[in-house]
């Protein structure tokens, strides 16, 4: 980066040095050419005395103005010749002529003009170009002179700033590499500053966050699962092993085996509900979201669990205020819903009510499922949503805790919200963002 600044700085300081020279150089050749008009316009009589005052003027001993007659010989002017190979076509040449002075006689090079006037003479007019060389000599230092701390600051700049990402990506490496070790607490540096560097730091210490919290909530759902697992399968053996020594019927033995069985499907159905789980989270159906009619969905919960809840005595009644539509996938909301009923029904006490709602707030669609039960408390808010989690006072209700956990995945699959409203009562809604309705 220093060398592509410091090469920009010489391109650009070359490019004023020759830009000046240029401009000293066309200025001289208009000059030149306006002298030239001026004295060939004049009358034959008046042009030899403007000849001479045109070199009176010269103070600097810069200018040349000759008149030659037609065979060539001088007639006015501080030219002993026509200089050779100045050609006569009213264009500016550079030339080089010989003039004596005090000195002695000096080679200088020199913008001429020359024109052949009307009666066969011709007007040489010209001026010397070294002291429009000494300018731009003098330009030529002063860029040089400025160059040289330029160059010096883009090298001091390029190998600070050099230093500066060395270090960050320095510091960089031993956080990775104390993450890779194993610290998943640890975090990538960043600033608040809007650069690109800060904000792959943001982003990559987001991965790193999901990436914890996905680590921690496996590891403690093995323990979860190893426990869940162990229960049923320990109530399994120890009933067949009592019935292998205590039935001494054919019934009794019947008996034992229903009992093996009921432990074993209970074994099956979380590995059934966790294989749905991660068949959810992995998901790619979002391509083939479509438009769902919730009423529909609700409808149906709603004659599903019908039967359920008039056996526990409780009051499920389902309010639409207007039909409404969401993207996603029908099956998914299904379960979704109906797992959200279920809880419902399950955690209300005989003779209670249930309500599935339909309704639109601000430009939002929401799913409500609200009931007379015990509710959920703020503390347990969000761990009701972790696998395998059963709240104190619901132990002895069946269940493996992972209703809620699916209705979780399934809501964020479709980027919708899970809103849960504590207190007595239980109150349960899935919001749908703006956009997300038809």
């Amino acid at each position: 980066m220093a060398g592509v600044l410091a090469a920009f700085v010489i391109v650009l300081f070359g490019f004023i040095y020759w830009q000046t020279d240029q401009y000293l150089i066309v200025r001289s050749d208009k000059m030149i050419a306006s002298q030239l008009n001026f004295i060939a316009g004049l009358p034959a009589e008046r042009r030899l005395d403007a000849i001479n005052d045109h070199l009176k003027e010269d103070s600097r001993d810069v200018q040349y103005a000759s008149l030659f007659g037609a065979n060539g010989r001088k007639i006015q002017g501080n030219l002993e010749r026509l200089p050779s190979g100045l050609q006569v076509n009213d264009s500016v040449q550079s030339i080089s002529v010989e003039r004596t002075g005090p000195a002695g006689t000096r080679t200088h090079v020199i913008r001429a003009i020359a024109q052949r006037i009307a009666d066969g003479d011709v007007l040489v007019i010209g001026r010397e170009v070294d002291e429009t060389r000494e300018i731009s000599h003098v330009v030529a230092q002063a860029l040089g002179l400025g160059l040289v701390p330029a160059l010096c600051l883009c090298l001091l700049a390029g190998a600070w700033l050099s230093m500066r990402a060395q270090k960050r990506v320095e510091e960089v490496n031993q956080r990775v590499q104390r993450i890779i070790a194993g610290d998943l607490r640890e975090r990538l540096p960043h600033s608040d500053v809007d650069e690109p560097f800060s904000r792959l730091t943001v982003i990559v210490n987001g991965m790193l966050d999901e990436m914890e919290s996905m680590i921690n909530a496996l590891a403690g759902v093995g323990n979860d699962i190893a426990h869940d697992l162990r229960t049923p399968l320990t109530r399994a053996r120890l009933t067949l092993e009592r019935g292998r020594t205590n039935a001494t019927t054919l019934e009794q033995l019947q008996m034992v085996v229903d009992k093996a069985i009921s432990n074993i499907d209970q074994s099956l159905a979380i590995i059934t509900a966790l294989l749905r789980l991660a068949e959810i989270e992995n998901s790619r159906r979002s391509a083939a979201f479509g438009t769902v009619s919730l009423h529909e969905i609700l409808r149906e919960v709603c004659d599903l669990y019908e039967p359920i809840a008039e056996n526990k005595s409780i009051d499920l009644r389902v309010g639409m205020l207007q039909h409404l539509s969401v993207r996603g996938d029908r099956d998914l909301l299904f379960e979704a819903v109906a797992n959200l009923v279920d809880n419902a029904i399950k955690f209300t006490p005989e003779g209670g009510r249930v309500d599935i709602g339909l309704l639109r707030e601000r430009d939002e669609v929401i799913v409500r499922i609200s009931d007379t039960g015990p509710g959920i408390n703020d503390q347990e808010r969000e761990a009701v949503l972790r696998r395998f989690y059963r709240s104190d006072k619901i132990r002895n209700t069946p269940g493996m805790g992972l209703g809620l956990n699916l209705v979780a995945a399934i809501v964020k699959l479709h980027d919708f919200r899970l809103a849960i409203h504590p207190g007595p009562g239980g109150r349960l809604e899935v919001i749908c963002p703006d956009q997300r309705y038809g």
